[in-house]
């Protein structure tokens, strides 16, 4: 059972810690669903494209300026919060000074250190990556107030020493949890997913094993959501594989093997022809399972290594990018989409110029936004033909970005690493509108509810509301 602590002990806890990359929300038919302010209850919110119909959040903002309330936060965690009601859902992973045994990459396998697809053993480290950690971790579920920020509940669903300790800009709690209004599912990779009841009670839980992340570089695809199905991709360095659960028992539904290395990317479940797909882009090939039996409807070549944006789709077409070691973004047509669709009708229109590594774009109204690899590099295209609009557009003061663009009343919204939002005008042509600053890195992407920003940083959670706003 969770962990339950009450509201003035973790307020204590939370002013005490000076500390703290996927999911579309659908509807009932497969087809994103339309806004209606009152939550956001996916990463990348009500139309899983980054976009906040309806509302009408600030422009500028700083540390002393149309700051509702901040928050600090328990331990560490880059997941986006996800909003229902007037509650803010948060996972995060708090280290404690307790020592234990932590079950080290490949001890599943008799004491035999595993061979990645690379040829690399596992649990050596690599390019990025630091010891592995020594101390129990607490995996947490915070419940806030969206008003005030004060505490209403806290879930500790299950504690482990991590057995890789992710590359140096990673946390043991970057898979972003989601919420059907019923329950919370909090995922935390090899740590398992969680189902909670919207008062922190555990319901079910299920685990599947040690991921081996290639070059150790940590855990960060989330888990996507459609009826009574929720579905997981499970790619690294050993068996990979997708697996559908049936979201109020945690029972297996299916689960298919999958030949891909280690990727990020969160799924994406859209409605074709009446019939719910699942699409998961991948290094080998990008591939789309039908939600009810797990059969692969098609697949598409093209992708380069290290998959982390997820999909984005709107009008009958998906949009697939990918930007490690080479460029390549391909607008798929789904209708009729079966088999093989390399060199098919199928693929609208390819580009291979300075897409994204980690951030995933936004599909804003027939534009699509995305920056060059992780840098403030931003490049914006007509999502229709695949015309450049603009390209290689600098931001001036933003370096490095990990965290996905957003957008709303007509404006796009770009975090970087160091704090800093870039407020663009949504449109053809680059205009710039404010530069904002706060006192915190920020890795999670901006939340988007009631005209209100809800920004978590590395050390605390952010309520951004223009001064005098009503809830």
């Amino acid at each position: 059972m969770p962990m339950k602590i009450t509201r003035a002990s973790l307020s204590l806890l939370l002013l005490a810690s000076a500390a703290t990359l996927a999911t579309p929300c659908l509807a009932a038919d497969g087809q994103p669903s339309s806004g209606d302010g009152s939550r956001w209850a996916a990463w990348r919110g009500p139309d899983g494209n980054g976009t906040a119909p309806g509302e009408k959040p600030p422009v500028e903002w700083s540390e002393e300026k149309n700051v509702r309330w901040k928050r600090a936060l328990p331990g560490l965690g880059h997941a986006t919060p996800v909003i229902w009601g007037d509650r803010i859902y948060v996972t995060t992973a708090v280290e404690t000074d307790r020592e234990g045994e932590g079950a080290g990459v490949g001890e599943e396998e008799e004491g035999e250190e595993p061979q990645g697809r690379s040829g690399r053993r596992g649990g050596r480290g690599g390019w990025g990556s630091r010891p592995a950690p020594t101390k129990i971790h607490e995996f947490v579920v915070l419940c806030l107030d969206r008003e005030s920020g004060e505490d209403v509940w806290q879930s500790k669903v299950t504690e482990a020493v991590p057995h890789e300790a992710g590359h140096s800009d990673s946390t043991q709690a970057s898979n972003s949890p989601l919420t059907d209004g019923e329950h919370i599912y909090a995922f935390f990779g090899s740590r398992g997913i969680h189902c909670l009841d919207m008062e922190g009670e555990l319901q079910w839980s299920r685990e599947f094993g040690l991921m081996r992340t290639s070059m150790q570089f940590g855990e960060g695809a989330s888990p996507a959501l459609h009826g009574d199905s929720l579905v997981i991709t499970w790619d690294h360095e050993g068996d990979s594989f997708i697996v559908a659960l049936d979201k109020g028992s945690g029972d297996e539904l299916w689960r298919r093997e999958r030949d891909e290395p280690t990727t990020w990317a969160t799924p994406l479940i859209v409605s074709v022809e009446g019939k719910p797909q699942v699409i998961v882009p991948g290094t080998g090939m990008s591939r789309a399972y039908d939600l009810k039996s797990g059969e692969v409807v098609w697949s598409l070549g093209g992708m380069t290594r290290n998959c982390i944006p997820s999909p984005n789709y709107a009008d009958g077409v998906v949009y697939l990018m990918s930007g490690f070691r080479g460029n390549s973004l391909q607008a798929v047509r789904l209708e009729g989409a079966k088999g093989d669709l390399i060199g098919g009708p199928n693929v609208l229109w390819t580009h291979d110029r300075k897409t994204s590594y980690v951030p995933s774009a936004l599909l804003y109204d027939g534009l699509l936004y995305f920056l060059s690899g992780n840098s403030g590099s931003l490049t914006c295209m007509d999502a229709e033909t695949g015309d450049v609009l603009y390209e290689d557009q600098r931001l001036d003061g933003v370096r490095s970005v990990y965290s996905s663009p957003v957008g709303a009343d007509g404006r796009v919204y770009i975090t970087s690493r160091k704090g800093a939002t870039k407020v663009l005008a949504h449109g053809r042509e680059y205009e710039e509108l404010a530069t904002n600053q706060l006192d915190d890195g920020v890795d999670a992407s901006l939340v988007i509810v009631d005209d209100r920003i809800y920004l978590r940083g590395t050390k605390s959670l952010y309520c951004i509301a223009v001064a005098g706003q009503a809830h």
